[in-house]
């Protein structure tokens, strides 16, 4: 439960740290902000297997990557298997790997859709993903297909309590 709180802090104080002070957000208990675009709000939504996604202000793109918890249990990435652009995927397929120097791990679209991008900074730097796991370390962007798919995904207070039980057994 420490290290949960531990990486909660680093990441609110990074994420504060980018705006300027007058802009400073209130401290929360997760570090991922909603957003709101128009009269529509968006925050990331996170799946059980520590992936999250994004949707964009048009409602049907969205950007995936894994959580700060994911990246922090990992340890130092070392290479990150991508997804190429225009791979038809359904949700829970394996669209990717993350190794680091204590484990490998497939990543799973939290959606179905089609790739249309994947950060290739990180086949170059993959320690990316360590450094800003829920921000320039995003593995890659997807057009999806049924947008309803995203209801049945955890807000970030949900994912927070997950990983917060998790830890405690």
């Amino acid at each position: 439960m420490m290290a949960s709180r531990a990486i909660q802090r680093l990441t609110t104080l990074s994420s504060r740290s980018l705006r300027p002070t007058w802009q400073q957000a209130p401290r929360t208990s997760h570090p991922t902000r909603t957003f709101c675009v128009g009269a529509r709000a968006f925050e990331k939504k996170y799946t059980e297997d520590h992936e999250w996604i994004e949707i964009g202000s048009d409602g049907k793109t969205g950007t995936i990557g894994i959580s700060t918890y994911a990246a922090k249990a990992l340890g130092d990435v070392v290479f990150v298997e991508l997804p190429t652009a225009d791979l038809e995927v359904s949700k829970g397929e394996t669209i990717g790997a993350v190794e680091s120097v204590k484990s490998a791990s497939d990543i799973l679209s939290p959606v179905s859709g089609r790739i249309t991008e994947a950060n290739s900074v990180l086949e170059e730097k993959p320690g990316t993903i360590n450094a800003s796991p829920e921000g320039d370390g995003w593995l890659a962007r997807i057009e999806l297909s049924d947008v309803s798919e995203t209801e049945g995904l955890m807000d970030s207070q949900a994912y927070t309590k997950f990983t917060e039980e998790a830890e405690e057994h």
